[in-house]
């Protein structure tokens, strides 16, 4: 499993939606980029969900992350976010549409897993 750097990708189920990335922390990077922690992917505004429709509404916030962050490696007593998580958007049907990750934004540093 390896650990998220602010250049990963993370996309709705229907794969055109992007997540926007904001890193909350400066004290860890790699390859230079800083890493993820616990809540970065969460709230975060997602751009070009084609899910539209007269009574659809497109994938356009992530919701909580429901699994992915690491119980091992923290940084600042946040877990880092790894490759697995993932969790809900707001877009229709309620409940249904996820956000996984599409890119780590690296391949240097895993957690074992």
């Amino acid at each position: 499993m390896h650990l998220l750097t602010e250049d990963a990708v993370l996309v709705c189920d229907h794969k055109l939606g992007k997540v926007s990335n904001g890193p909350t922390q400066d004290l860890v990077t790699v390859e230079g980029r800083r890493a993820l922690v616990e809540t970065n992917p969460e709230g975060k505004s997602i751009s070009g969900c084609p899910n539209v429709g007269a009574t659809i509404k497109p994938c356009q916030t992530t919701l909580k992350v429901e699994v992915g962050y690491s119980d091992f490696i923290r940084i600042d007593d946040r877990g880092v976010c790894l490759d697995t998580v993932t969790g809900h958007t707001d877009g229709t049907p309620p409940g249904v549409p996820m956000y996984t990750v599409l890119s780590a934004g690296q391949t240097f540093v895993s957690e074992a897993g």
